[in-house]
C-alpha cells in the first residue's frame, strides 16, 4: 500500500483515537498558562527529568550520580556511553528551554532532527537526520513506516498537529506520533517527549515527566498503542498522569470564594 493510501486509511498521524472517550479526562484538566512559572519548573526539575528519562532507557546512573555529573564532576565505575547519554539529555533539555525562551520552538523536521541529534549523539546508527533503513520496536508486531516514506509521514503529521488547538492534547499527540512512526534509528521516545515538552512550555504549561518507578504502566500503554494504533488508552493515561504530577504547582484556576 502506498503511503498516500495508508495516510488516507489510518489518518494523518497514522493512528487514531476516540475523542469522546478522552473528553472527560480533558475536561478534568483545567490549567492557567504561565510561561515564566513553567520554565522555572523545567529548570528546577532538570536533575529529576534527566535522571528519570535516562532510567527509562535502562541507564544505571543513580539520582545522586546524575546530580554530581551535571555539576561537572566525573563519576567513576560507569561506561562512558552511559555518562554521555545523561549529558546528552541535559543538553537537549537546555536546547528546548532556549528555543522556548527565544520563541523559536515549533514542530518541524529541523527541530526534531536537531533534538534527536543531541539526544542520541554517538548512540544511534545516525543522528540529526531521519533514518534511511528499517527499524523494529521490541514487544510488538507493529512495523513503522518505511524510511522512504518518512518525509511524507512527517509533513502529514506536522500539518495535522498544528491544527490541534488544545496544547496539552497537541503535546501528547506529538509524543505518540513520534514514538509510533520511529523517524530515527534510536532515541525516538526521548526525542518525542522533548518535542511534547517544548509544546507544553511554549504554551506556558508545565512539562511532563514520566517517573522511572512508573515504567511498567508506561510500557504497557505504549505496547497497547503500538499493537492497536489506537491512542485512546494512552491519551487517557497521559491526561491522568499529567494532572496528578502537576497538581499544586500553581497552574490551577483561582478559587472563587462563595459569596
Amino acid at each position: 500500500m502506498s503511503i498516500t493510501a495508508l495516510l488516507a486509511q489510518k489518518g494523518p498521524l497514522l493512528f487514531s483515537y476516540q475523542e469522546l472517550a478522552i473528553q472527560a479526562a480533558r475536561e478534568r484538566l483545567v490549567l492557567v498558562p504561565d510561561q515564566r512559572r513553567a520554565l522555572f519548573m523545567a529548570e528546577r526539575m532538570r536533575v529529576d527529568f534527566v535522571y528519570n528519562t535516562a532510567a527509562l532507557e535502562g541507564n544505571p546512573f543513580t539520582f545522586p550520580e546524575v546530580q554530581t555529573l551535571l555539576d561537572g564532576i566525573t563519576i567513576g565505575g560507569h561506561k562512558v556511553s552511559d555518562a554521555e547519554q545523561v549529558l546528552n539529555l541535559n543538553r537537549a533539555l537546555s536546547q528546548v528551554i532556549q528555543w522556548v525562551k527565544e520563541g523559536k520552538f515549533q514542530i518541524s523536521a529541523n527541530i526534531a532532527c536537531g533534538l534527536q541529534g543531541l539526544v542520541a549523539r554517538e548512540e544511534a546508527l545516525t543522528w540529526g537526520e531521519f533514518r534511511n533503513g528499517m527499524v523494529y520496536i521490541g514487544g510488538t508486531e507493529y512495523r513503522p513506516p518505511a524510511a522512504a516514506d518518512l518525509p511524507a509521514v512527517f509533513a502529514s503529521g506536522e500539518h495535522a498537529l498544528k491544527a490541534v488547538d488544545d496544547p496539552v492534547l497537541r503535546a501528547f499527540l506529538v509524543f505518540l506520533w513520534g514514538s509510533i512512526n520511529q523517524f530515527f534509528y534510536d532515541g525516538n521516545k526521548r526525542t518525542s517527549r522533548f518535542l511534547a515538552n517544548g509544546t507544553l512550555l511554549a504554551a506556558g504549561l508545565p512539562p511532563l515527566m514520566i517517573l522511572a518507578k512508573d515504567q511498567l504502566a508506561y510500557n504497557q500503554r505504549m505496547t497497547h498503542f503500538y499493537d492497536t494504533q489506537d491512542a485512546t488508552d494512552a491519551l487517557t493515561w497521559l491526561y491522568s498522569y499529567y494532572r496528578e504530577r502537576i497538581t499544586g504547582f500553581g497552574f490551577e484556576p483561582p478559587v472563587t470564594p462563595n459569596t
